[in-house]
This record gives structure tokens, sequence and C-alpha cells, in this order.
């Protein structure tokens, strides 16, 4: 399903998109009807996602060598709602999402720096990338739910 930097990415970009509907409605619903727990499990879901968001956005810009505006571009995509699929669609459109995983060495210099070899090893262990990743928004999130929500408690 992950076989290409793209199919990881638009999947998410989907995810991050279909998240803010679930946020979105949970806030409708608790404005409407002053049920709140449309926003804990909408918001829940949505921060997540949102984090899981910005590790693949990092890891895909890491192996495409992103410069820093389409990286940025990514990230920031995440904070305004349904950004993350306009922001796949350029990223796509403009190439950088095309090719494979990198993870063998080719004639290009920078496959020779510490973060590019770590990369490849990671990539050719995916499954110990996967479970450091999760592990990592998994470890994130929970400080997230202990610090509170945006704004405070009620």
């Amino acid at each position: 399903m992950f076989r290409t930097p793209l199919n990881l990415y638009r999947t998410l970009a989907i995810a991050e998109a279909i998240s803010w509907t679930l946020l979105i409605g949970g806030l409708i619903l608790r404005a409407a009807t002053d049920i709140s727990i449309g926003v804990t499990i909408g918001g829940g879901i949505h921060g997540f996602v949102f984090l899981s968001y910005g590790a693949t956005a990092i890891l895909v810009a890491m192996n495409q060598r992103w410069r820093v505006w389409p990286t940025a571009v990514a990230i920031v995509s995440t904070l305004i709602p349904y950004a993350t699929i306009p922001a796949e669609v350029w990223l796509h459109r403009t190439g950088r999402l095309q090719g494979g995983w990198r993870l063998e060495v080719t004639d290009d210099v920078r496959d020779r720096t510490w973060y590019d070899r770590t990369m490849r090893w990671f990539l050719r262990h995916a499954w110990v990338l996967g479970a450091l990743i999760v592990l990592a928004v998994v470890a994130i999130f929970v400080v997230l739910l202990i610090v509170g929500p945006p704004g405070g408690r009620d």
C-alpha cells in the first residue's frame, strides 16, 4: 500500500482532511446540543492523525530531498482545515512526490551523509521505522493529552 512516498503522503493527507471533518462535526454538535463527546472523540482522532501526518511529511520531505519551502507548505497545511489536499495536489503536480523510496546508494554526494545512510537503513527495515514513528506519535499524543486541550479545560 505504501510502496511509494506518493501513496503514503496522499493517504495521510486525506486522513487529515477526514479528521478535520470529525473535529468540526464534533464542534457543531457541541454548539447545537451542548454534547461535548463529539469534540472529545473527533479531537482525539484529529490530534493523532495531525501528528502522524507531520511525521509522514518530514519522512517524505527527507526522502524526496525537498527544500525548505515545500517542506514548510506540507507541514503548515495541516494547520488549516482541508489544506492538506491542495498541498498534496501541488506537491504531486510539481513532481515532488514522484519516485520511490531511496533504498540504495547512488552517485549523488548527498547519499553519503549520516542521515541518508540512517534513513536508508530504516526504509529497508520499514517495520522498525513504522514502529518507531507510531511510538513517537503515541508518546507526543499522550504528553499533549496530559497537558490538556488547547484553550484549557472547562
